[in-house]
């Protein structure tokens, strides 16, 4: 007989032993359904989350900017100065400006409301107040995009969440442009509606198609002083700084540039008996620097897609003339002619963002006590 002692003891072991491989199998089988979701985590899983928080600051962007008196005050203004330049376009197609003025007489009637403009009026047209006031929406939109951040001690504690540095100011460009396609966009629809009740008839498929490019190319100009403005929101601590350095480099090529360059071809000049490759030779040396100017990139731009008649953005010889045809061009051929022009516009757009981008990322962040 074993003694009661001993067998108590025995039993108690094989229950021990039971119950501890009973735990291991739950274990193997808790890793088992454990790995293959790690796993997701490590891959998919961690994009999902990026792409959900990039999203989401993307969203709080765009409700920042709708919610801003600053918006809503420029907004006012834009929509202001485009009721004026649709009533003086009106005004000039109801006086028959519109036939006398070059670039396709009729056939094209329902682009002129966007380039023509009242002499009577001291109003510019839509295309040129755009090229006026659309820097300032993408200033406006970026010169405090990151240090008003820094300033307010949000941009350590924003960076010290689970979500990737990069995804900050990737959000806010494209929150900003967001809202710069928006406003653009209705403005021009806003512009191709009062149109359609002013001349009667809808526009031709081609004269959607160049309305169209013409909005996308303002998107990417604007887009231009958006990076810009971020740039030097990065660079400069103060808000203030910033939105001074973009005005003035918007002011300089606005304005100063071009009278630099009439400076330089004024010195530069030949003689008019001097021979003609000599002359073509300064006029494309001249023409070249004024090209370095998204301002004349964006004038060449829009003249061409609104002027079907434009058929050249650079100087004309006797030889190139002869045999051309006295038409329009096709919505095809018009891009092909812009086709430089709006590759350096996106260029310099893409080169503002990667500067952005890169010093961003290099800077340091500190959260504020």
């Amino acid at each position: 007989m074993m003694p009661k002692g001993k067998m108590a003891w025995n039993l108690s072991s094989v229950k021990e032993t039971l119950h501890l491989k009973d735990i291991r199998k739950r274990m193997q089988k808790t890793l088992h359904e454990l790995l293959p979701r790690l796993d997701a985590e490590d891959g998919s899983g961690a994009r999902v989350r990026s792409s959900s928080s990039f999203w989401v600051m993307v969203q709080k962007e765009i409700g920042d900017h709708l919610h801003s008196w600053r918006f809503g005050i420029l907004m006012g203004i834009i929509v202001l100065a485009c009721i004026g330049s649709i009533y003086s376009a009106v005004t000039a197609i109801a006086g028959g400006s519109a036939t006398s003025d070059s670039g396709g007489g009729d056939t094209f009637l329902f682009l002129k409301m966007y380039t023509l403009t009242s002499s009577s009026l001291a109003v510019p047209s839509f295309a040129t107040f755009l090229s006026w006031l659309g820097p300032l929406i993408g200033i406006t939109l970026g010169f405090d995009a990151v240090n008003s951040e820094r300033n307010k001690g949000t941009l350590g504690r924003l960076l010290s969440q689970p979500i990737y540095r990069d995804d900050f100011i990737k959000a806010k460009f494209v929150s900003s442009l967001f809202m710069i396609g928006i406003v653009v966009f209705s403005l021009g629809f806003l512009v191709m509606g009062l149109g359609l009740m002013t001349i009667g008839y809808p526009p031709t498929p081609e004269e959607f198609g160049r309305i169209l490019i013409f909005l996308l190319i303002a998107v990417v100009y604007i887009g231009f002083w958006l990076c810009l403005s971020i740039l030097f929101s990065i660079r400069f601590r103060q808000a203030a700084t910033s939105a001074l350095s973009s005005i003035a480099v918007w002011l300089f090529f606005t304005i100063f540039y071009s009278m630099i360059i009439n400076m330089i071809d004024s010195a530069t000049a030949v003689s008019q008996m001097a021979a003609a490759d000599v002359q073509l030779r300064q006029m494309n040396f001249v023409l070249t620097l004024n090209r370095l100017s998204p301002t004349e990139l964006f004038s060449e731009t829009i003249t061409t897609m609104l002027s079907p008649g434009v058929r050249s953005l650079g100087p004309l010889t006797m030889d190139q003339l002869i045999g051309a045809i006295a038409s329009p061009l096709s919505l095809g051929q018009s891009l092909l002619l812009i086709w430089p022009q709006l590759t350096g516009l996106l260029a310099a757009t893409m080169i503002c963002f990667g500067l952005s981008y890169v010093l961003f990322m290099r800077q340091e962040v500190r959260s504020r006590v």
